[in-house]
């Protein structure tokens, strides 16, 4: 192994690389941005009081992503053009949650704190992209987040906020992730004698006598069901599950597990490990 350099580039100056270019393979690959699993659904998407959105990309839970790009500095008319197109399909689309994204060579101090006053009234995300060249000749990309979108709201908020099963059949999820939270409640057998399902705008969660008792959640999404166990982490209980085929990783904001399920019969595969975890969680529950 060697340690090399490599010399940085400047994509705005560059005399072959343009924007155009730029753009289509951040399109084509997604991942470099690291925002999860985006799927991509339009570039160049004509707005209805002009201009083109540059790219528009979907994640897994349906949520939508507004991204635009500029080789160089970033500066105020991209500022406000990223967020105009985020505010179009907002309106245009309420029925998803949007994320305006701006991607830029040079995120400056100066606009980093400007950005951060919309931050805190607008979910927004700022990727700075630096260029370098290889021995080759060819350019290599990276994406580094200077900012995040900031997650308002709090589990107790969350509470304040009752629904019924009729908002999650027709506002939040496919009918077919709600059975199957109903088969993944009923597998959790004698654990959830005296309890039933307390829906929640944004959760459905366990009530006892009318009181939540948060031991596990149900988050029926359009694709999948994520189903969350309240335990501290275990990184072998981790790491089972997900040598398994479970998809699962650990909330530090939310302090649970995240299980994500297609069907009962992955649930069932690895009952014996999940139901010792959900175990604990109703235990720790029942100690506070």
């Amino acid at each position: 192994m060697q340690i090399i350099s490599q010399k940085k580039v400047s994509l705005k100056n560059h005399p072959e690389i343009n924007e155009k270019a730029i753009q289509e393979y951040i399109f084509d690959h997604p991942e470099v941005l690291n925002l999860g699993d985006l799927q991509p659904i339009k570039m160049e998407k004509i707005q209805p009081l002009g201009g083109r959105l540059d790219m528009l990309f979907s994640d897994e839970e349906d949520n939508r992503y507004e991204v635009e790009l500029q080789l160089g500095p970033t500066d105020p008319s991209h500022i406000i053009r990223t967020l105009e197109y985020w505010d179009t399909e907002k309106k245009r689309y309420p029925q998803y949650d949007h994320t305006a994204v701006i991607i830029a060579e040079d995120i400056t101090t100066r606009f980093q704190n400007v950005i951060s006053l919309f931050n805190n009234q607008i979910p927004l995300i700022a990727i700075q992209m630096s260029a370098t060249m290889t021995d080759d000749g060819n350019i290599a990309l990276s994406f580094i987040k200077v900012m995040d979108k900031i997650e308002r709201g709090t589990e107790e908020e969350e509470y304040a906020e009752p629904t019924d099963r009729v908002f999650w059949e027709t506002k939040k999820s496919n009918k077919k992730y709600l059975g199957l939270t109903d088969k993944v409640f009923d597998a959790l057998g004698e654990r959830k004698e005296g309890y039933e399902l307390k829906y929640n705008k944004f959760y459905i969660g366990l009530a006892r006598n009318g009181v939540a008792k948060n031991f596990v959640q149900f988050v029926p999404h359009k694709s999948f069901l994520t189903f969350r166990i309240y335990i501290s982490p275990d990184e072998e209980n981790g790491v089972i599950l997900e040598n398994n085929g479970l998809d699962i990783e650990y909330s530090k904001r939310r302090r649970c597990y995240q299980i994500k399920l297609k069907d009962i019969g992955e649930f069932k595969d690895n009952s014996e490990i999940i139901m010792k975890m959900v175990d604990n969680a109703k235990e720790q529950k029942s100690a506070e």
